[in-house]
C-alpha cells in the first residue's frame, strides 16, 4: 500500500455575535452628590460628613460649605454600588444625596 497525502482544507471563519460585539466602556468611577436643603443645619451637614465618612472637621466644613453656597458637593467616589450605599445613607440621616457617574 502507499502512502497518500492529504492536503489541510482551510475553512473560512466567520466572526461570532461575542466577537463583532462593541467592548463596553470600563465603568468609570461614580459619585456622592449632596444637594442643599432648606431643612438642614450646616452644624448637622458637618456632623453627618464627619460621622459617616470619617473626614476631619475641616474638610467637613468645607464641603458642607460647597452644599450650602454652590448647591451641591461631590463626598465620596467610587463604585456604584459604594454609592449607592452611600447615597442611602445620607437619605438616612436626612440629607438629599444622589449619585452620577463622574465624566471629569
Amino acid at each position: 500500500m502507499g502512502r497518500v497525502s492529504v492536503a489541510p482544507i482551510e475553512i473560512e471563519r466567520t466572526e461570532s455575535a461575542e466577537e463583532t460585539s462593541v467592548v463596553p466602556e470600563p465603568d468609570v468611577p461614580w459619585v456622592t452628590l449632596v444637594h442643599n436643603d432648606p431643612v438642614n443645619l450646616m452644624s448637622y451637614v458637618t456632623y453627618v460628613f464627619q460621622a459617616y465618612f470619617g473626614y476631619p472637621k475641616d474638610k467637613a466644613n468645607r464641603l458642607m460649605l460647597d452644599v450650602h453656597h454652590k448647591g451641591r458637593a461631590v463626598v465620596s467616589s467610587g463604585t456604584r454600588e459604594e454609592m449607592e450605599r452611600d447615597v442611602q445613607a445620607m437619605h438616612g440621616y436626612g440629607l438629599w444625596a444622589t449619585l452620577s457617574q463622574d465624566r471629569g
